[in-house]
């Protein structure tokens, strides 16, 4: 083993592929979705509700395609699975330039949600549990700082490209370009298992050698799927989940409320964008670090504290340009916390033992979430033909999300205490 820590280990490619992946997908393809609203909307008479219903089909199969997903990925060829999820996600991306009717973004919404199951919630965060030892809240911060940072590059490039090449050939560039980048990407550097390549877990010698000083065993600890989906901390951790992701889709609708309820221009949408992507990148190494050094759960409060003051900014002060682009700075890194901090509250409130059973169950809130939200704001913009209602539901959403953090970690200590985690 002193070899192989010499070496450049495994453990950094999977960071790197996974990174770019989560990159692609997540920070390109899922967060630019608003970007087409408007265009798509004034061009082909389509009223914003019923197009947005596209993002709650997505998340209905999502939701259903999600403990699926967990299977899959323990029983199939991970690259496998992944090209095809690939081809899945990026290609009914792409094919929605061919679209004339509503019914179009209905029927490929449902390809590119369960491709997006494995690109964009599934694969990275059980990649990096596998790969590396210590320092996982560090690891899954830079993933989805990666993540940040590709989608502040795109944002403002697909902006501008549906600005002069119009949003039917904007979805062929993306979603095209994002298939010939990722599908090597993914050949080349992932693997599930540190098996396969003849490794141990990175850090993995450093633990050990802990542990032979503190005299404990080396064993994966925390609770069954059976026992968490019993407790509190299960219900309460799927609830916040619900509510953080509803608060995050309020991203897909900024575009819309830049230009339509603010008059901004759609240039100055994509940088808005642009600066919530890079929130997202700094808050997502940030709640990485904080999260390993003062714990999931003070991590989280604090998130939702400082949630309040974009809310605040933007019914106060929207109309101010440069009020309303620290706002999106602020809110990107708040939202960031849906990637960085579910798979680690998962993690630090039912352990290792049963993580990506466990994980996929919980991340059923996402779903559930992405298909009330989504189409409730844009329908709240068609009944008021203003954001302020769904702004203040964000505030009280915020508040609720500290109260469940409470409950949850509440709920770790019953399970402890009834001998359950072990």
């Amino acid at each position: 083993m002193n070899n192989n820590k010499k070496k450049f280990h495994w453990a950094w490619w999977i960071l790197i592929g996974a990174s770019i992946m989560v990159g692609l997908t997540r920070g390109g393809l899922n967060s630019s979705g608003g970007l087409f609203l408007s265009p798509i909307t004034n061009d082909l008479g389509i009223s914003m509700g019923s197009l947005t219903i596209y993002f709650s089909i997505a998340a209905i199969v999502t939701m259903v395609f999600l403990p699926i997903a967990g299977k899959l990925m323990a029983k199939y060829n991970l690259r496998a699975l992944l090209i095809v999820a690939a081809v899945l996600q990026a290609g009914s991306f792409a094919m929605f330039g061919f679209m004339d009717s509503v019914w179009g973004w209905y029927l490929f919404s449902i390809p590119m949600a369960i491709g997006a199951v494995f690109m964009t919630q599934m694969a990275g965060p059980v990649l990096i549990n596998n790969w590396f030892k210590k320092n996982k809240g560090l690891m899954i911060g830079i993933m989805m700082a990666v993540s940040g940072g590709l989608g502040a590059v795109l944002q403002p490039i697909i902006g501008s490209l549906i600005v002069n090449q119009g949003w039917r050939n904007t979805y062929f560039i993306i979603g095209l370009g994002v298939l010939v980048i990722i599908i090597p990407v993914i050949f080349f550097t992932l693997r599930l298992s540190p098996k396969e390549k003849g490794l141990q877990p990175y850090g993995a010698d450093e633990v050990t050698n802990e542990e032979q000083e503190n005299k404990a065993p080396a064993l994966e600890t925390g609770v069954t799927l059976k026992a968490a989906r019993k407790s509190s901390a299960f219900f309460a951790l799927i609830v916040f989940f619900f509510f953080i992701t509803a608060i995050g889709c309020i991203a897909q609708h900024i575009p819309t409320y830049a230009t339509e309820e603010l008059g901004y221009s759609g240039t100055f949408a994509g940088n808005a964008m642009a600066g919530w992507m890079f929130g997202a990148l700094v808050g997502a190494l940030a709640f990485g670090f904080l999260t390993d050094k003062i714990g999931a759960k003070n991590t989280g409060i604090f998130a939702m504290i400082l949630g309040l003051v974009p809310v605040v900014m933007l019914i106060t002060s929207a109309s101010n340009p440069t009020i309303f682009s620290i706002a999106m700075v602020i809110f990107g890194f708040v939202v960031a916390s849906i990637g960085t901090l579910g798979p680690l509250l998962t993690s630090a409130l039912f352990g290792n033992k049963e993580y990506s059973q466990i994980y996929a169950n919980i991340a059923l809130g996402l779903a559930v979430a992405s298909v009330v939200a989504l189409p409730a704001y844009g329908y709240v913009f068609d009944a008021f033909h203003s954001y302020n209602p769904v702004l203040y539901a964000i505030a009280v959403m915020l508040v609720i999300n500290i109260v469940l953090l409470i409950v949850a970690f509440n709920g770790k200590k019953k399970l402890e205490k009834a001998g359950e985690w072990n």
